[in-house]
């Protein structure tokens, strides 16, 4: 059986964030060692760009599954019709979700990182950001981080993550409806220690609404305040899609963005998630679900 092979070539893309993984055909199965070889290259650079790909769903899931056990599409959200692992991602003007986040952080497990395959890619627009927000927690001024390491989070779904939600359509209306159907609250730490690197990073992103123990308006100041170290030019990648595209980021050490600037063009994403563990404070303390219950129908317990 030909396999991909196990040496490719990882040439960073971003000063901080970000390297395209050349020399590999994802269509074929990855063994032990080039699945270490690549894991070890997304804790190292948080994003991967694999171009030329034209996989199927099948070779998407055996892609997927090289970087650990696998969700299955959303807690609330469903997925494509037979196929339980994955969402597309599409949707129309004030329907999208153009603010920065990472992925799924309303519950107490969230995934470990997630792959997007593009299918249909508009002939312009439609980037997506990302960000490296563990280099934004060692851009925090040392008194900035001491305050950090102390806090924690309130996240929910039951919000917009579209930037503009007073202007969301009919459709926009009904994702919105679908995805807080069974409302999340979990607490996590403000500053996550990364499970493989041991390096502290600001976990925050959309979902984050709140600061335990603070006002809603000390919340919003300090969540805002700690944020724009994100985003920070120096801290982020865009990268221009083209059908055929696969990406894999570390959810959890990054934030990430689609950009809603293609009118009502067609876009069209698939993307499939792996199952990660309960995040860790600088503390050394464990999410809490608040509201909701463990979504193991999401994250099996026995896959964190």
């Amino acid at each position: 059986m030909t396999i991909a092979p196990t040496t490719p070539d990882v040439r960073r893309i971003g000063g901080r964030i970000g390297a395209e993984i050349v020399g590999v055909d994802l269509s074929l199965p990855i063994d032990a060692a080039l699945a270490d070889r690549l894991g070890g290259a997304l804790v190292e650079h948080k994003v991967l760009v694999f171009r030329d790909q034209h996989l199927d769903d099948e070779a998407h899931l055996r892609f997927a599954s090289a970087f650990g056990p696998l969700t299955t599409a959303h807690p609330t959200v469903p997925s494509i019709d037979g196929n339980a692992n994955i969402l597309a991602v599409q949707g129309g003007e004030g329907a999208r979700a153009n603010a920065w986040h990472t992925d799924v952080t309303f519950v107490v497990a969230p995934p470990k990182a997630t792959t997007l395959r593009s299918l249909v890619i508009p002939p312009y627009g439609g980037d997506t950001l990302f960000a490296n927000t563990a280099a934004a927690y060692a851009d925090l001024p040392e008194h900035l981080r001491l305050l950090a390491d102390r806090l924690w989070a309130v996240h929910t779904n039951d919000h917009d993550y579209a930037e503009h939600p007073q202007f969301r359509t009919s459709e926009a209306e009904q994702y919105h409806q679908v995805f807080v159907a069974q409302r999340y609250r979990t607490a996590h730490p403000v500053v996550r220690i990364h499970p493989e690197s041991g390096t502290p990073n600001l976990f925050i992103g959309g979902f984050a609404t709140s600061i335990i123990g603070l006002s809603g308006t000390e919340s919003r100041d300090l969540l805002r305040l700690l944020q724009a170290y994100v985003t920070r030019p120096e801290n982020t990648l865009r990268h221009h899609w083209a059908v055929g595209d696969v990406v894999v980021f570390d959810n959890r050490t990054t934030q990430h963005y689609a950009a809603d600037d293609y009118g009502d063009l067609p876009r069209k994403l698939h993307r499939i998630t792996v199952a990660g563990d309960v995040p860790v404070g600088a503390d050394g303390g464990r999410s809490r679900v608040i509201e909701g219950d463990e979504a193991t129908h999401y994250t099996p317990e026995d896959a964190r």
